[in-house]
């Protein structure tokens, strides 16, 4: 284009073009209005996303935009709404399929994008709930042994967070589990990890620093969650992706600096245990004072065959008080007599500007940390470099300072002060700018040192994808882009290499576990789909953690909190390499008591009856890509019949949790992935020409369309695609060409 605006115009169409549909279910999945698609079983749902408030927050946003974000948005809705109204003939087949019609685009719809995108990196909010469940059942000390172990590995000494703040006050609130709470307690439906990572020009074979990236989502849903895009004006030459219907770029190169992002996990969220007056039950007490309730009122339109119109409509009351919404009913399975509310930082630290503009047109690694500044509404790790050979990595979002200094559990209102008491300085999150080891990485991992003078988190990956990152980087010899391609798909399990041989002595000698020792004994400790090992080590693992705490948990509890990875894993891990932890016993059986190697027999003994099932009866032949597999479906056709004519199928994948090639499954329905690299980008600052990427879908969003699905085989094989960059690539590779003449 000839200018920014139209570009943005431009890009704005294009993506309508492509993404409509997507676009339109994200708009109102964010809305709170999807039972107008699906009916009475989205009713809850809905009711959610109002009580949080993203597109009421996201309205008081955009009245407040700065000039530069909101002509930026202003010009993408526009280009957006320019599709919809001149281009009907052509929206997508989905939408009639659906039964509705796209409608225009404003600046507030594109900003419920982004607090939708904010929820899903804001972390702790089921920690909070799975803590106070443990405390709840087992009283506070034998609680916080249970409660997550966060470490950085950065740290020469290893020193995990645990200054976990328990009081009297924090037991007995009620807040049991029942056997349907983990669907309340799910992800949100980005469920963002991810690893990032820069190298220095002295760790580039071109000279110039190299920048990677492989954002982990939920990528089952063809075509993915990304749009790729260039946008080349005069000045100005971005190749990226962002989420359709956000406007601008996410993760990009543009001429001087390169972007990636992972989630950082700053725990920007509380849950409040409110006091109703008890003499007016539409009050809450702030101390002795007697406050009431605010009162919003909503409306949703249901779909419904048996109502005149086929729709009925339903008006809902959500309760604030000062810290904000009462949630207390959005989990509609957690049992509990208390009001509890929530509290968010991103609602609370609205500004003029959002620094996604500035991002996008950074021209060095200061100005995307100048930029970073004003991001006040996600809380990401954004790791960068520019051509200049600097690097850098900076945590984005606003995060409180807590008077308790813990946000491990909620929190009791017992008077009326408030517990936040300012934010972290912007120059004290985490962060670091061209380090003496000349490399920066993140993979949702602990990142604060042990002297942190704050609360950050207590939801954090467990350390052992970003241990192997390090093993990786610290080689002293030149990468090129190519081996940073290798690096991304890398399947070694360093918690697989400290466990399985432990494992395997315990499996060793007993008639039905015996193979199994020896495939792990054998193992080379790499997580690859043909290999019988992984499956022995996963089925095996899983079902030890099971017996570890169900006993005295019961099954309930015990599914909610190994259903969240991140509380426990690092827990369980130092428990079975120090081989000295009660839990191991089996409280079920009085005159024994449990070992460690106890229970790995027992849970090997229920994998070779499981994996038998699954795969036959020789252990040999077991392979882990037969029972961990990923499937691609249609949005229109996600079960039944025609779901693998329009999706992929089922496709065998390597990786784990805990490895770089990240495949991820929910612990309560083994293997099945559902979280995934949702794009790989590597992009050398050294290359005028082309960055490398792919997605695990396509670029296309309509049903039938050739670029539906067309990344998946080259994700799958590693196979390299690219993004071109410079005019010459981009020419030399043109299949097609749309032009967009801008009107007076």
């Amino acid at each position: 284009a000839q200018n920014r605006d139209d570009a943005m115009m431009a890009h704005g169409f294009v993506t309508a073009q492509d993404r409509l549909f997507q676009m339109e279910v994200t708009r109102r999945l964010a809305q709170g209005r999807i039972c107008e698609l699906a009916g009475e079983k989205a009713r809850a749902l809905d009711i959610r996303m109002r009580t949080i408030g993203f597109f009421r927050n996201a309205k008081q946003q955009a009245a407040i935009l700065a000039p530069e974000p909101r002509r930026l948005l202003q010009k993408y809705v526009d280009g957006v709404n320019a599709y919809i109204e001149t281009r009907r003939e052509t929206h997508h087949l989905e939408f009639k399929l659906a039964g509705i019609a796209p409608t225009k685009w404003t600046v507030q719809d594109s900003l419920s994008l982004a607090y939708l995108l904010s929820w899903d990196s804001a972390a702790n909010l089921k920690t909070e709930i799975i803590a106070q469940m443990l405390v709840d059942a087992l009283g506070p000390e034998k609680a916080k042994s249970l409660f997550p172990l966060n470490i950085n590995p950065d740290d020469p000494s290893e020193n995990p967070r645990n200054a976990y703040a328990v009081n009297a006050s924090q037991q007995n609130l009620g807040l049991a589990s029942d056997s349907l709470v983990r669907e309340h307690l799910s992800d949100g439906p980005l469920k963002i990890g991810s690893n990032n990572w820069a190298v220095s020009s002295r760790f580039s074979s071109g000279g110039k620093p190299i920048l990677a990236n492989d954002p982990h989502l939920d990528v089952r849903i063809l075509p993915g969650p990304w749009y790729p895009c260039a946008l080349i004006t005069p000045d100005l030459r971005v190749v990226g992706t962002g989420f359709p219907g956000l406007g601008g770029m996410i993760v990009f190169r543009n001429a001087h600096v390169a972007v990636g992002v992972t989630n950082s996990y700053g725990d920007a969220q509380d849950l409040y245990v409110e006091t109703v007056d008890p003499q007016n039950p539409d009050h809450y007490l702030e101390g002795s004072t007697s406050i009431p309730f605010s009162i919003l009122e909503e409306n949703l339109t249901i779909k419904d065959t048996k109502a005149p119109d086929g729709i009925r409509q339903e008006t809902i009351q959500i309760r604030l008080t000062r810290r904000g919404p009462v949630v207390s009913h959005i989990f509609p399975k957690l049992k509990t007599d208390k009001v509890l509310t929530l509290r968010w930082a991103s609602f609370e630290t609205t500004q003029a500007n959002i620094g996604l503009d500035r991002l996008l047109y950074a021209r060095s690694a200061a100005e995307v940390r100048s930029a970073l500044e004003d991001l006040n509404i996600v809380m990401l790790n954004y790791v960068f470099a520019d051509v200049n050979g600097n690097i850098g990595w900076q945590t984005s979002g606003k995060l409180p300072i807590r008077e308790q200094k813990d946000g491990t559990l909620p929190h009791v209102v017992s008077d009326g002060s408030d517990n936040w008491k300012g934010w972290i300085p912007f120059e004290e999150m985490p962060h670091a700018i061209n380090p003496d080891k000349g490399w920066v990485g993140t993979c949702n991992h602990y990142t604060p040192p042990k002297d942190y003078p704050y609360y950050y988190s207590s939801h954090a990956s467990a350390s052992f994808r970003y241990r192997r990152l390090k093993q990786i980087l610290e080689t002293p010899d030149l990468k090129t882009p190519d081996d940073h391609w290798q690096y991304q798909q890398d399947t070694l399990n360093l918690m697989a290499r400290a466990i399985a041989p432990i494992m395997a002595r315990a499996l060793a000698g007993h008639k039905e576990t015996n193979k199994m020792a020896g495939i792990l004994s054998a193992w080379d400790f790499y997580d690859d789909a043909d290999q019988a090992a992984p499956a022995v080590f996963q089925a095996t693992y899983r079902l030890f953690a099971r017996m570890t705490f169900q006993d005295e948990l019961g099954d309930d509890l015990s599914s909610v909190m190994l259903d969240n990875w991140y509380f426990w894993q690092e827990k369980l891990f130092k428990m079975v390499k120090e081989n000295d932890s009660p839990w191991f016993d089996d409280i079920s059986t009085v005159q024994i008591k449990e070992t460690r190697d106890d229970l790995f027999l027992r849970a090997g003994r229920e994998a070779a009856a499981q994996l038998k099932t699954e795969m036959g009866n020789s252990p040999d032949k077991w392979a882990w890509g037969e029972i961990h597999t990923i499937e691609h479906v249609s949005p229109i056709r996600r079960e039944g019949f025609g779901k693998g004519l329009l999706g992929s199928g089922r496709i065998p994948v390597g990786g784990s949790s805990e490895t770089l090639l990240r495949n991820y499954y929910d612990f309560n329905k083994p293997f099945d992935v559902i979280v995934s690299d949702s794009m790989r980008m590597v992009a050398d600052l050294g290359d005028p020409d082309k960055v490398l990427a792919v997605l695990p879908g396509g670029v296309s969003g309509r049903l039938f369309h050739p670029h539906t699905k067309d990344q998946i085989k080259p994700f799958i094989s590693g196979e390299k695609v690219y993004w071109w960059f410079s005019d010459e690539a981009i020419q030399a590779h043109t299949h097609t060409t749309l032009v967009l003449n801008p009107s007076s």
